[in-house]
């Protein structure tokens, strides 16, 4: 049976508020799409919806406790937790590099994890 559900496209700035038609996991309908790039974004998060992450991980003599950490790419959503778990046990030691490789291939992603700034060490 085929229901309505409402999706905001993340693709791009606007963030376009799409109207959908599904029916299991397959895009019947869609509207209100300002490109065709929210036809792929919708149809992406019927079957296999990815996100980018964003946290911070600690640092060991750094200038702060924390440095921002990203995903280098999209990542699976359902990983997202785990991911995120495992960083919460990952402590670097300052000084760290902007750009840093955290974890390489984070959960057999082939996405990996890095730094979004640098961070000095606090005798620097």
């Amino acid at each position: 049976m085929a229901e309505q559900r409402q999706f905001i496209c993340v693709t791009c700035p606007v963030g376009c508020t799409i109207d959908a038609t599904v029916e299991d996991r397959e895009l019947l309908e869609i509207q209100g799409q300002a490109c065709k790039r929210g036809v792929a974004f919708v149809r992406e998060e019927l079957t296999a919806p990815r996100r980018t992450l964003t946290t911070t991980v600690r640092v060991r003599g750094g200038v702060l406790p924390l440095v921002p950490v990203r995903s280098a790419g999209a990542l699976p959503k359902e990983l997202i937790s785990s991911i995120v778990r495992d960083l919460r046990e990952i402590v670097l030691d300052a000084p760290v590099a902007e750009h840093q490789v955290v974890v390489r291939d984070v959960h057999g992603t082939g996405i990996d994890i890095i730094t979004s700034r640098a961070m000095p060490s606090e005798s620097a």
